[in-house]
């Protein structure tokens, strides 16, 4: 989303007096292409910043000429010839007339929303490495030029006069108006340079929290592109220096010449990134993937008959704190794990123009554990792989160590450790600074980040574009911090812990917070991801609360809730009728993703008809209906009569109490393996106990002789459609 796009739907009193020297007319007319201009960037009256202001207002004015319609025509060329006049001998007051606009329409929006387009961040911060690199290319083309003069015309008054006009009117002597500007232009490589450092850090965090969910742009041409274009003014303005020595003087010489090493070092290492991370919970004896690319490799690896190698080594915490402290700088003494098939090439291709080793069948065949500290588990130890290797970099033949991290990761050798394990890398990646120590991340956070990650997580895990709601946040927040006396306002103000997220166990349960919220994602990504879509499903609901909306509720309202005392489990919460006339609240015992394998949701409440209304008040056919799945009916392809299984749930009143001839406990039972009465249609009805769904009943024994998984039918939808459920 753009500025514009937001900014046009606001009133305009909403943006105070910033058209008085621009109309808004115009400003309209000129919509997203305005925003999408470095004016903020353009500082300073020199002659480069003079001939990007007369370029921008140039390009503009056509704009606005070619704009409009007949009936606007007119009015619009009047307004631009006004322009004209105003601005025509000093476009770098138009430029800050337009910038201050932009900044008007800015904190209008920040007033109202509290943020900006995550896509106008994006946009400006383009702008200003563009305009920062055309900025270095005009100041190597100004060295150039002082320097040629200068050598051409000697040191008399004609070379002063052929010199910048910038640095004249600065007032800086002849003879130090080459170091001048190449001290000025080295600080402005400088400057680009953390740009595109910042760039690589930023790709590389949000590359981290795509493993939690979050939207990642994982294309690397447009930042191979900007490290490849600052290299090439590095390489030209390097050449001029080296040119100029002997003006520099030796002391200078080298100090602009080590700052331009530098420059190139810390770009050369930054750009060698994994580009595929290895499954951040790793079990043993398990394959798994990667690739690391080398932006500049296409660009500065030599052309060697021997290609240069990449090397994957398990590293511990311990040892990658090392290796950060030394700048990746020194080499790896030994590997915490045994990994097979871990060296590979690192190749460039022509066509693509990429430089990457990819790892296809690596394999950690076993790891070396680490003291753990206090009462720290297993799946809370972090570990990662080390790419690493040593490459020749043209033209100057310089040999350079390349090493990069892969995220924390987790090993495992049991699929019993895989939730603890997840739970441990959600918290890191969440958590964790864009630049810190490994793998050191905080202990509390914020309650409100921690559902901004629950509700990533959530929907990336289920692939659903429904996320949570504010009362699920509630319900969420009451569970983990055991209080159910606060209020929403309460819980924003605090912030949970590691313990509390995967540590303490739930009061009453045999299960901690992140075991069970888990379990419900494993469940809706399986059997309910539909449901949950169309809103059919509250889910994160008391048992208590769910009482409290029911009980005023007409008899055979219901809702799905997810099960507080089971991992992974649904239920239906519905309204009955008790003997004395009362509304009751009946929980049906929770449904596993097994069970909804064998009979999905959706038949399941069309199989019971005490279940009539959707909470509030949506007919269940009408909400559940294009979830039910066509029922065979007659004879199958074979011959066979067909046959299903049903679901019913029994109350007590179902059944009266059979009195024996003694009237004492010894009541008469049915045989156990009774077979039930056919029905007409002569369709078996196998019978689920409410108390365990899927018991072996006696009716149940009897119908299964008579039904296999063969005659089932794979699901289809039946007619018409579902209207989506309001949740509150």
């Amino acid at each position: 989303m753009s500025l514009w796009s937001i900014v046009s739907q606001m009133a305009p009193e909403e943006f105070g007096g910033i058209f008085a020297e621009f109309p808004r007319s115009l400003r309209c007319v000129l919509g997203e292409w305005l925003e999408n201009q470095p004016w903020e960037f353009i500082h300073g009256p020199d002659t480069f910043w003079t001939s990007v202001a007369q370029g921008l207002v140039s390009a503009m004015l056509e704009r606005l000429r070619s704009a409009g319609g007949d009936g606007q025509q007119c009015h619009i060329l009047q307004q631009i010839s006004s322009i004209e006049g105003a601005y025509r001998h000093d476009p770098m007051r138009l430029v800050a007339v337009l910038r201050a606009i932009l900044e008007g329409e800015k904190a209008a929006v920040l007033r109202r929303d509290h943020h900006l387009p995550l896509s106008f961040h994006r946009r400006q911060e383009e702008l200003k490495f563009s305009l920062g690199l055309r900025r270095l290319q005009h100041r190597v083309r100004e060295v150039q030029a002082v320097r040629e003069h200068g050598a051409a015309l000697g040191d008399g008054p004609a070379a002063s006069n052929a010199r910048d006009p910038q640095l004249k009117s600065e007032g800086k002597a002849p003879e130090n108006e080459l170091p001048a500007l190449l001290l000025e232009a080295t600080k402005e490589l400088e400057a680009v340079r953390q740009q595109v450092l910042k760039r690589i850090q930023i790709w590389k965090r949000q590359q981290q929290l795509a493993g939690n969910g979050a939207p990642f742009e994982e294309n690397l041409a447009p930042l191979q592109k900007r490290c490849e274009g600052l290299v090439e003014v590095h390489f030209q303005l390097h050449q001029q220096v080296m040119a100029a020595g002997a003006e520099l003087g030796a002391e200078l010489l080298s100090q602009l010449l080590e700052r331009l090493n530098e420059v190139l070092s810390s770009l050369v290492r930054s750009s060698f990134l994994v580009e595929k991370q290895p499954p951040q919970v790793l079990k043993t004896q398990t394959k798994f993937p990667a690739s690391v690319r080398f932006l500049l490799g296409p660009q500065l690896l030599q052309a060697s008959p021997k290609p240069c190698m990449v090397r994957a080594d398990m590293v511990t915490e311990k040892q990658a704190r090392e290796l950060a402290h030394s700048a990746y700088s020194s080499t790896l003494s030994e590997s915490t794990g045994e990994i097979v098939h871990n060296v590979v090439a690192l190749e460039t291709n022509p066509g693509s123009g990429t430089c990457s080793a990819n790892f296809k069948n690596v394999m950690l065949k076993k790891i070396k554990r680490c003291e753990r500290k206090g009462s720290e588990s297993v799946t809370e130890e972090k570990c990662a792989v080390l790419f690493s290797c040593t490459a020749g970099l043209s033209p100057s033949g310089t040999t350079v160590r390349l090493q990069v991290l892969s995220l924390p990761i987790v090993v495992i050798v049991h699929g019993n450790q895989d939730n603890n394990a997840k739970a441990t890398v959600l918290w890191d990646n969440a958590f964790s600074e864009i630049e810190r120590v490994p793998f050191v991340v905080a202990e509390r956070v914020p309650w409100e980040k921690m559902c901004e990650t629950l509700n990533l997580k959530f929907m990336a895990e289920v692939q659903t574009t429904k996320g949570l709601l504010k009362e699920h946040y509630f319900f969420l927040a009451q569970k983990i911090f055991n209080d159910h006396s606060a209020t929403p306002e309460d819980f924003q103000s605090r912030s949970v812990s590691w313990a509390q997220f995967n540590k303490e166990i739930l009061p009453g349960r045999g299960f901690t917070f992140w075991q069970w919220f888990d379990g419900v994602l494993d469940l809706t990504k399986r059997c309910l991801k539909s449901y949950w879509s169309d809103r059919l499903i509250i889910g994160f609901i008391s048992k208590q609360y769910v009482c409290k909306l029911l009980s005023t509720e007409p008899d055979g309202t219901f809702l799905l809730r997810f099960s507080d005392s089971e991992i992974g489990g649904v239920t239906i919460a519905h309204v009955i009728r008790g003997k004395d006339g009362s509304s009751q609240v009946e929980n049906i015992q929770p449904f596993s993703a097994k069970d909804l394998s064998i009979r999905s949701l959706g038949d399941r409440i069309r199989d019971l008809r005490q279940l009539r209304n959707l909470y509030p008040s949506t007919p269940k056919d009408q909400a559940f209906g294009c979830h039910y799945n066509k029922e065979q009916t007659g004879k199958d392809g074979r011959g066979y009569v067909s046959t299903a299984i049903k679901m019913t749930v029994e109350s007590e009143r179902d059944h009266p109490p059979q009195s024996t001839a003694g009237g004492g406990p010894e009541a008469v039972q049915p045989p156990l393996f009774a077979l039930p009465m056919l029905q007409p249609e002569l369709q078996p009805k196998n019978l689920l106990s409410s108390t365990c769904p899927w018991a072996v009943t006696p009716q149940v024994r009897a119908a299964s002789a008579q039904w296999s998984p063969k005659a089932s039918t794979p699901p289809s939808p039946a007619q018409g459609q579902c209207s989506p459920h309001p949740l509150w």
